[in-house]
């Protein structure tokens, strides 16, 4: 399991973060994907919603992500994952991290559009 964080070597930057969930029955997806749909970071954290049945070692982008993050990776793709644009790599596989990372963007200065 990675458990990187946002703020410990991920700095909270808009437009920096990917989220990618499942749209199949995956537990921790739905409540990710309800959370980030309240919490206000539309426009600034990408979400990839991956198709009901689809194999998340198939999304090219999520394959990367974790090939990336390779020295601290058991070999498993799973979602949801939240990846840092800027470095390629996943931060975290880990719901309740992703949880309280998104909470502390959407709390965060920058990531409040200007009226």
């Amino acid at each position: 399991m990675l458990r990187g964080r946002i703020g410990t070597g991920f700095s909270p930057e808009p437009h920096r973060y990917q989220l990618y969930v499942a749209a199949d029955d995956c537990p921790s997806c739905l409540g990710l994907t309800a959370a980030f749909a309240g919490l206000g970071l539309r426009d600034t954290v990408a979400l990839t919603v991956l198709p009901p049945g689809s194999d998340p070692a198939g999304h090219e982008g999520l394959r990367r992500a974790y090939e990336a993050a390779g020295h601290d990776h058991d070999g498993a793709l799973t979602v949801p994952a939240l990846c840092d644009g800027w470095s390629g790599r996943v931060v975290s596989n880990h719901a309740p991290g992703i949880l309280e990372d998104l909470r502390r963007l959407s709390a965060h200065p920058a990531f409040h559009r200007a009226p």
